[in-house]
């Protein structure tokens, strides 16, 4: 049996395996809300795993271009406007940030050594 807190839709909120002050009912663990609620939990955790890994390609292919027109083989001109103004922008935003660029610990570097 799970203990189950639900809204003032009825919608499920919380599910627990033990008693908890908010619960406002019980449910077999097979029951199929049950189900449903543990595999949107499921989907939403994955959603977010692929959310950082999106964060983290973009600056992949951020250095990657900046790469490519460093050694001359690429232009900015080369890439659509809109891809351009985005680039653009982001350079801007990480100039602005270059003072305390310092302080950060890229995940590539050694991260035990904190602060520089």
């Amino acid at each position: 049996m799970l203990y189950i807190q639900r809204d003032e839709e009825g919608k499920l909120v919380r599910v627990e395996a033990a008693e908890f002050a908010e619960m406002t009912g019980r449910l077999p663990a097979d029951d199929q809300e049950i189900q449903a609620w543990y595999a949107n939990l499921a989907m939403q955790s994955s959603l977010l795993q692929l959310k950082q890994s999106d964060l983290d390609m973009i600056r992949v292919l951020d250095d990657l271009i900046t790469v490519l027109m460093t050694k001359g083989i690429i232009r900015i001109t080369d890439l659509p406007p809109a891809a351009q103004s985005k680039l653009l922008s982001r350079n801007q935003a990480r100039e602005a940030l270059g003072g305390i660029s310092r302080l950060i610990v890229d995940d590539d570097e050694d991260a035990g050594s904190g602060l520089i």
